[in-house]
């Protein structure tokens, strides 16, 4: 599925199109939730998910997201990255309402995601704070 934009940026979901390196690189060097992720695990990663590239007019990615999703009940939102260049463009906002309609037929009941300082980029494509935390657990990671 391909989106453009009339500036000339466009999404698309076909994992082939994606700079798996370049998407290796900003995560695992500028993205604080990622430092020192290995390139097999971004590989394994985009492999297991739904993937989003947002490429440029040129054709070269610019930004990147990736959802993980059963396609009938869950999905997160994760790993969502703008190429610092690129940034102040709206392209973080783009890219979540490309999310947003492109998991909308699956009549998902919850789509979550985790942000340290982007609460306002994610709130304008429908996002609010998780309504009755107190229910959430997480598992921690045994490394």
């Amino acid at each position: 599925m391909i989106t453009r934009r009339e500036d000339g940026y466009e999404v698309d979901t076909d994992p082939d199109r994606l700079d798996v390196g370049l998407v290796h690189h900003w995560l695992s060097t500028d993205a604080f939730w990622a430092l020192g992720r290995s390139r097999e695990t971004v590989e394994r990663s985009i492999s297991g998910s739904l993937n989003f590239g947002l490429y440029d007019d040129s054709g070269a990615q610019v930004a990147y997201a990736r959802v993980v999703t059963d396609r009938a009940t869950f999905a997160w939102l994760c790993d969502v990255y703008v190429a610092p260049t690129h940034r102040g463009r709206g392209l973080g906002t783009w890219l979540a309402e490309a999310v947003r309609d492109r998991l909308a037929p699956y009549r998902l009941k919850r789509t979550l995601l985790s942000t340290l300082d982007a609460h306002e980029v994610y709130a304008k494509v429908g996002f609010v704070p998780v309504p009755d935390p107190q229910r959430l657990m997480i598992m921690k990671s045994a490394t």
